[in-house]
């Protein structure tokens, strides 16, 4: 079995970045191997609408023409028994980089018919992994958990399974005196900090077990 993981944040050791560390070594500890992709590290763009992976009888079909650095990542996608995707949420969605990838993953396979086929070659688990400095009440009254549901049922359609694990009211900074940000209480994120996150950390390590667990 293998897993692999992509961190859509900039930040390389943060909460995102932390959280799918944990779900590796969760799949590790099901038997898997696993690899992560820092997804701001690599040169690449959104969909260019070229729909070469739609024309009939052409050489890129059911694949994506563009050629940069996703073009051999897909590939091993391919060959992926489960794939983990952790975003952060700015103002509302995933991050830029993150949607571009999305995109290019999931469009290459998504058919024009009135089934709403696949030409993904099989079934394999999918997950996302959220963040967000906001409450877990502000997430729900801003409708952020809809907004990536839809994102949610088109990796379910194309791969044949997703779900996610939201993490909320995340600590932004190391030291919140140094920035314009009064909005929050720096003593009340530091308490959840340290009484929360262990716990949104053994979640995420129950996630990548569980996706390996139930792969096949």
């Amino acid at each position: 079995m293998h897993l692999i993981a992509f961190n859509g944040s900039p930040r390389k050791k943060w909460n995102t970045a932390t959280l799918l560390s944990h779900a590796l070594k969760g799949a590790e500890s099901e038997g898997a191997t696993t690899e992560l992709y820092n997804l701001y590290d690599l040169d690449y763009r959104g969909c260019t609408s070229c729909f070469a992976c739609k024309r009939l009888g052409g050489k890129s079909y059911g694949h994506c023409a563009i050629k940069d650095d996703l073009k051999p990542i897909f590939r091993k996608v391919e060959k992926a028994d489960a794939i983990l995707i952790g975003s952060p949420i700015y103002y509302g969605a995933i991050t830029g980089e993150t949607r571009c990838f999305l995109e290019r993953l999931a469009f290459q396979y998504s058919v024009y018919d009135p089934p709403r086929s696949t030409l993904f070659p099989k079934k394999i688990r999918t997950g996302f992994i959220y963040t967000a400095g906001a409450s877990e009440a502000m997430v729900r009254e801003m409708g952020y958990e809809r907004n990536a549901r839809l994102t949610e049922m088109a990796m379910e359609r194309i791969f044949g399974s997703c779900e996610a694990l939201w993490v909320t009211d995340t600590y932004q900074f190391s030291d919140y005196a140094k920035y314009m940000s009064t909005l929050f209480d720096p003593e009340e994120k530091k308490r959840h900090r340290d009484e929360q996150f262990p716990k949104d950390c053994a979640n995420a390590f129950a996630l990548g077990a569980h996706m390996i667990r139930n792969s096949g």
